[in-house]
Formats: C-alpha cells, sequence, structure tokens
C-alpha cells in the first residue's frame, strides 16, 4: 500500500493495529523531513500525530480513554446519590457494571463474573452491541450484524463478556429483534452462525 493510502487507511482507526504498522507510521514520520518558514527541519509526521496514528485498538488515545472510561464512575456517584425506591435500588449497580470484564480487567471496579449480578452482565453485552452497530457516532459507521457479532464473540472467547448470556443472545436471536428496530437495511446482512468465534449450537431440546 502506497504511503498516502496506507496513512488515510490508519487515521481512520479499526479493532486492532498489529505491531508491523504501528512502526511503519513512525517510520514515514522520520523518512520525509521537511523545512518549516525558519528553515529548521521538521519530521513528517509530529509527536502528537504519530500518537494518533498508531493506536493499538479503537480512535482513542490513552489520555482519551481514560477520560472516557471516568464518565462510568461519574455515574455510578451520580445514579448512587439518588432516592431509589426499594425495588430500584441495584440500578447503580445495574448501570455501573457495563465495562466490567468477566475476567476482572474491566473497569471501574475491576469486578469479575462472580462478583457482579447476572442483570449488568446483561448490559454489557447490551452495550457493546449498541456501541457497535450505532449509526449516530460522528466518528465511525455502525457497522453490519455479521460484523458486530464477529467481534461480540471474540470478546466471549477473550472473557470480555459472559459466555452464557452471549449464547442466549445468540440463540434466541435477540441481535435480529433488535436490529428490525434499531438498524438500516443495509447493516443487516445475512449471519452465518458457524463463522462467528465462540458460537455454540443451541442444546436439543
Amino acid at each position: 500500500m502506497m504511503t498516502a493510502s496506507f496513512l488515510r487507511h490508519v487515521n481512520v482507526g479499526g479493532e486492532a493495529m498489529g505491531d508491523a504498522d504501528q512502526e511503519r507510521v513512525r517510520v514515514i514520520a522520520r523518512k520525509y523531513p521537511w523545512r518549516d518558514q525558519t528553515g529548521k527541519t521538521i519530521d513528517f509526521l509530529s509527536e502528537d500525530e504519530v500518537r494518533n496514528l498508531t493506536i493499538r485498538a479503537g480512535t482513542l488515545t490513552p489520555d482519551e480513554r481514560q477520560i472516557i472510561n471516568h464518565h462510568i464512575e461519574v455515574t455510578i456517584q451520580m445514579l448512587e446519590a439518588l432516592p431509589w425506591p426499594k425495588h430500584l435500588t441495584n440500578v447503580p449497580e445495574y448501570a455501573g457494571g457495563h465495562h466490567e470484564r468477566m475476567d476482572g480487567k474491566g473497569y471501574p471496579r475491576g469486578l469479575t463474573r462472580e462478583q457482579m449480578s447476572v442483570q449488568a452482565r446483561c448490559m454489557g453485552i447490551a452495550d457493546i452491541f449498541e456501541a457497535l452497530t450505532a449509526k449516530d457516532r460522528p466518528y465511525k459507521k455502525g457497522k453490519t450484524l455479521t460484523e458486530s457479532l464477529t467481534i461480540l464473540g471474540k470478546l466471549k472467547l477473550g472473557g470480555h463478556v459472559d459466555p452464557d448470556l452471549f449464547d442466549v443472545f445468540m440463540w434466541d436471536k435477540i441481535y435480529e429483534k433488535y436490529a428490525r428496530q434499531f438498524l438500516d437495511p443495509e447493516q443487516i446482512d445475512s449471519v452465518d452462525l458457524g463463522k462467528i468465534p465462540g458460537y455454540i449450537p443451541p442444546p436439543a431440546p
């Protein structure tokens, strides 16, 4: 891929960026030096540009992600301060757990699967699927069902989402029900379940 095309490609951001592509950006940064108005020699790409073009996953730098991650702490603080009626007292835990992971590597509290309620674990899957398919985000296009389920399946295998709830999500075709209500027709493709990572057929009745 030509240099210009490569930089345009990595500038979009994505689910993963390999070491080789990151190193290529760093090489390009130094390969085409230029002189500014004062005659000073400057690298083709600034340190800030290199930092933004070598993000390993997604489109946020570590500093930006830290800011984004803070939103869940604020959410929990706000919800815990509200006078919930008795039957809704667990809402802060449900809403506050959607960025936790089953392996304890999530945030903000690093909870494991055993420390989370089923409702909070459901919220984790729902939040990820909605974010992947959302078509109203200024920084990305909404993904198709196949793209979204492929990523969600990889997250199941990686200990990110609850594996049992992922199976129920797939077996009951909850993704199709959501798609009919909220997705554009071009996002609703034909899903080959056999190619979805982590998918297992439902047990025989």
